[in-house]
């Protein structure tokens, strides 16, 4: 009896011990959770663990794509509470300029740009949070009166003012011929239109031969004030009006524009100058350095202003490219009036 006993525990023994065997050589039970999932489930990312990727385009307010979203993605990361919407709205330019302003010698835009770019690259890389609104105030409520005046793309017409108080930063005496001497405050724009407009001289008057001169820039609320209450003396309100802007509703108070003439109309500010080689040129050419003509022909009804072609405004290659080829204004670009 015993004899038949033992062969019987001798093949239990062996099928337990290939059993043990099977289980270790790398095939999965059914009571155990796959390698793959384990790794899964420890390495699911919180947002601030998501790899932030600058996009490479030039952005800026109106634009809207996977670019925008990517952009946003990155504010996020580094301190700034903006919604995720693919969209360059209001709050995105607010998050852009206000970086722009805390970084040193950084052109202040309001516009995504390789400058832009580079120092948000070095923000990341060194994990540095910033304090968001440490230089710029969040946008409120109120659109008729700008709350971010340092964008390059700032609204400033008869129903979009500028903040009480308002002085733009950096603003320089740019290169360029002036058909008066000494120094003026009108001689004067911010460094970033500056720039351009002397790039724009530069092939004006040394490439195509033309005779350019810079006539009027930057004014403070007081001349402003000065001015339209002389015009108001001279013609009186309502047509002061139509031809000059009351204070704090001024593109000149940006720094952003200059108005320029030349010896053929004897360097005077009218209508003519858009008859001039000079006037045409820029017509032609002025978006190339990131101008366009403010106030042209045909517009009144939307900008409030008669024609001007003598009054340049700095808006950035990008945006002025656009609404020259479309032949639309500034109000139109931002779907604003």
């Amino acid at each position: 009896m015993l004899k038949k006993v033992l062969p019987i525990a001798s093949a239990l023994v062996a099928v337990m011990l290939l059993t043990v065997a099977c289980s270790n050589d790398g095939t999965q039970t059914s009571n155990q959770a796959p390698n793959s999932e384990k790794n899964t489930a420890n390495k699911s990312e919180t947002p601030e663990q998501v790899k932030a990727t600058l996009p490479v385009p030039v952005l800026q307010k109106t634009d809207q794509g996977e670019n925008v979203k990517a952009l946003q993605q990155v504010l996020n990361k580094i301190g700034y509470q903006v919604s995720i919407t693919s969209k360059f709205d209001e709050m995105t330019t607010w998050a852009v300029t206000d970086f722009q302003m805390q970084q040193e010698n950084m052109p202040i835009t309001g516009i995504y740009n390789k400058a832009t770019k580079k120092k948000l690259q070095k923000t990341l890389d060194s994990n540095k949070k910033l304090t968001p609104g440490s230089a710029l105030d969040k946008p409120d409520q109120n659109e008729k009166v700008a709350s971010n005046p340092h964008e390059v793309l700032v609204l400033v017409n008869k129903q979009h003012s500028l903040p009480d108080g308002f002085k733009p930063k950096n603003l320089v005496v740019p290169d360029v011929n002036f058909p008066f001497d000494g120094f003026h405050e009108k001689k004067q724009m911010r460094k970033v239109a500056a720039n351009a407009l002397e790039k724009l001289f530069h092939a004006a008057n040394n490439q195509a031969g033309l005779e350019l001169f810079a006539q009027s820039g930057y004014r403070s609320y007081e001349r402003q004030d000065a001015i339209f209450a002389s015009n108001v003396e001279a013609y009186g309100e309502e047509e002061a009006n139509d031809v000059s802007a009351r204070p704090g509703e001024s593109e000149h108070q940006t720094g952003l524009t200059m108005d320029v003439t030349s010896p053929d109309v004897g360097f005077h500010l009218n209508t003519d100058f858009g008859k001039t080689d000079e006037g045409e040129w820029l017509k032609e050419h002025a978006a190339e350095y990131g101008f366009i003509i403010r106030y042209p022909k045909g517009k009144e009804n939307i900008t409030k202003y008669q024609y001007e072609p003598w009054h340049l405004r700095y808006v950035g290659e990008k945006a002025a490219t656009e609404i020259m080829n479309k032949g639309i204004t500034l109000e139109e670009f931002l779907g604003k009036k």
